[in-house]
C-alpha cells in the first residue's frame, strides 16, 4: 500500500511539473495586451464592473485632470456614514450589529418597532435544522472552520423545503436565516474541531433568541457561557465595521458573479466563504498576528521606536519573519491615507485593553501602526500611499477577547453575510446578465500529434516570471 501511495505521488509531482512549465505567463505580455490584472488599473483602481446602491468605500477621488488624489478613508452602508452608525449605536448603549443587517438588506434604517420585530425574526432562527448539528457537523467536522461553514452552508440547501425558488421573497427569507445561524455553524463547526482534533472538551449550548449575535456567539464558544458588556460591545462593533465593503471586494463580487448564473442561495454563499477564506482576503488578520508573534520575539524592549523600526525595515528587506516583504496590516486596495475602521476599532481596542491589562502589547501596536508607513515609504518611496488597514487590529481585539485563531476569519464571514445577502439580492433584481469578462489567449496554436508520434519531454525545468512590485500585504476587504 505504501509504494502505492509513493508511486501516486511521483506521478503527480512529475504532472505538476508539466502544469508548471506551462502556465506561467510572461508579466510584459500584460502590458502589451492592456490587460487589467486583477480588475485593477495601473494606478490600483478598481475597473468599473457594475453599480450598486448598498455601500461605497472611498480612498480617493478623482480630479479635473483624472488623477487620483488620495483622500482619508470613508465607509459608507446604504447611504450612511459607518461612524455614525457606531457612534449612534455607543450613544445609545445598543448592540448595533442588527440593525446595520437590516439597513443592508431593506436600504432603510429601521424604526424601534421594525428593529425588534427583525431581531425577535433573527433570534427565532439561530437554532439549526433538527440533526443538522449531529449529521453535517459533529459526524464531519473539519480542522478548518471556514470549510465547515461552507459545508453547513451548501448542507442547509437539503434541510429547504424551497431551495430553488429564485423569487425575491424567498430568496429574502434564506438569507435572513443563514444570517441568523452562520454564527451557529462556527460556534459549533470550533466545538466540534476542539474535540476531534485538538481533543479537547467539547461545549454545545443552546442559542438564546433573546440575544444578538455577538453575544451569543461569545456564549456558545464559551465553556460557561459567561462575557462581559465590554466584550460583547467590541465584538459587536467588529461585526458592524466587517458587514459590509462595496461590490468590489473579491468576496462581494463572487456573490454578484455566482448570482448571475441564475445559481441557488446556498451555492452562491458557500463560494463567497470560499473566497472569504483567502489569505489574501478575509484570512489577512491571522497572518498579522503571526507576525506580531515574530516580533514579539525578536523585539526585546517593545516600547522602543528605535528597535521595533529596525526590526520592521528587516521584514520589509524580507530579511525576517516570513522573507515576504510585506508589513502584514499595512496597505489596502481602495483606502490610502487611512481606513475608518482601523481607526474605529482602535478606540475601541484601547478601553479593552485596559481592562485586561494589555496597555504594553497596545502600546507596540501603536508605534508599528506609526512607523510602518514610513518604513515602507523609505524603502519604496510613494509608489503606493500606504495605511494601516482594519485587520492590523481586530486579530488584537479577538486575542483580547480569548477568541481562539482559528475562529478570527469565521467572524468575519459572521459580519459579512449580512452584506453577501443584499448584494445577492440586489444582482437579482437589478442585474439581468451573466458575468462574461474576456482572457486574451497567449499560447500559439499549433499541429496536432497523434500519439505514436509523441515523445517524452525529458523534465525542463518550469519557465517562471518574478515580480518584485507589491510590498503591502492583502488585506481584507
Amino acid at each position: 500500500m505504501n509504494e502505492e501511495i509513493d508511486m501516486y505521488n511521483e506521478f503527480i509531482k512529475k504532472l505538476s511539473l508539466e502544469t508548471k512549465k506551462h502556465d506561467p505567463i510572461d508579466p510584459d505580455l500584460y502590458q502589451k495586451y492592456d490587460v487589467k490584472r486583477g480588475l485593477r488599473y495601473a494606478d490600483g483602481r478598481g475597473v468599473l464592473v457594475g453599480l450598486t446602491r448598498i455601500g461605497d468605500v472611498v480612498g480617493y477621488e478623482i480630479d479635473s485632470e483624472g488623477k487620483k488624489v488620495a483622500v482619508p478613508g470613508r465607509l459608507v452602508y446604504r447611504g450612511y456614514s459607518v461612524e455614525d452608525i457606531v457612534h449612534d449605536t455607543e450613544k445609545h448603549h445598543e448592540f448595533g450589529y442588527e440593525q446595520c443587517a437590516y439597513l443592508l438588506l431593506f436600504g432603510e434604517l429601521p424604526t424601534k418597532k421594525q428593529l425588534d420585530e427583525f431581531k425577535t425574526l433573527v433570534g427565532s432562527m439561530r437554532v439549526l435544522p433538527p440533526n443538522f448539528t449531529e449529521d453535517m457537523i459533529m459526524k464531519a467536522p473539519s480542522s478548518d472552520i471556514m470549510n465547515k461553514i461552507s459545508r453547513g452552508v451548501l448542507a442547509s440547501y437539503s434541510y429547504d423545503p424551497n431551495p430553488e425558488d429564485r423569487s425575491v421573497e424567498n430568496i429574502l427569507r434564506q438569507c435572513i436565516e443563514l444570517i441568523s445561524r452562520f454564527s451557529t455553524l462556527a460556534a459549533y463547526g470550533y466545538q466540534a474541531k476542539r474535540r476531534y482534533y485538538d481533543g479537547k472538551s467539547m461545549y454545545i449550548h443552546n442559542p438564546d433568541p433573546s440575544l444578538g449575535t455577538a453575544e451569543n456567539f461569545l456564549r456558545l464558544i464559551r465553556s460557561d457561557k459567561s462575557y462581559t458588556r465590554l466584550e460583547a460591545e467590541i465584538l459587536d462593533l467588529a461585526l458592524i465595521l466587517h458587514a459590509e465593503h462595496g461590490g468590489g471586494n473579491n468576496s462581494s463580487l463572487t456573490i454578484h458573479v455566482v448570482s448571475s448564473a441564475d445559481t441557488d442561495t446556498y451555492s452562491a454563499v458557500a463560494a463567497a466563504v470560499g473566497s472569504l477564506k483567502g489569505r489574501r482576503h478575509g484570512g489577512a488578520n491571522i497572518r498579522v498576528m503571526e507576525m506580531m508573534d515574530d516580533i514579539k520575539s525578536h523585539v526585546k524592549d517593545w516600547s522602543s521606536e528605535a528597535e521595533v523600526g529596525e526590526y520592521l525595515r528587516k521584514i520589509a528587506r524580507k530579511e525576517a519573519f516570513d522573507h515576504t516583504g510585506l508589513i502584514y496590516g499595512q496597505g489596502h486596495a481602495v483606502y490610502t491615507i487611512s481606513d475608518p475602521r482601523a481607526i474605529l476599532l482602535r478606540e475601541k481596542a484601547t478601553e479593552l485593553a485596559r481592562e485586561k491589562g494589555c496597555e504594553e502589547e497596545l502600546n507596540l501596536y501603536n508605534i508599528i501602526d506609526r512607523l510602518a508607513p514610513e518604513v515602507l515609504y523609505e524603502l519604496h518611496g510613494d509608489k503606493k500611499k500606504i495605511c494601516t488597514n482594519v485587520d492590523f487590529y481586530s486579530g488584537f481585539v479577538y486575542s483580547m477577547l480569548n477568541i481562539p485563531r482559528e475562529l478570527f476569519t469565521p467572524l468575519f464571514a459572521i459580519a459579512r453575510i449580512a452584506g453577501w445577502s443584499a448584494h445577492r439580492i440586489e444582482e437579482i433584481v437589478a442585474g439581468g446578465r451573466i458575468y462574461r469578462p474576456a482572457y486574451k489567449n497567449v499560447s500559439p496554436e499549433r499541429k496536432y500529434v497523434p500519439i505514436e508520434e509523441r515523445v517524452e519531454s525529458e523534465g525542463e525545468a518550469p519557465v517562471s516570471f518574478e515580480e518584485d512590485d507589491v510590498h503591502t500585504a492583502g488585506p481584507s476587504d
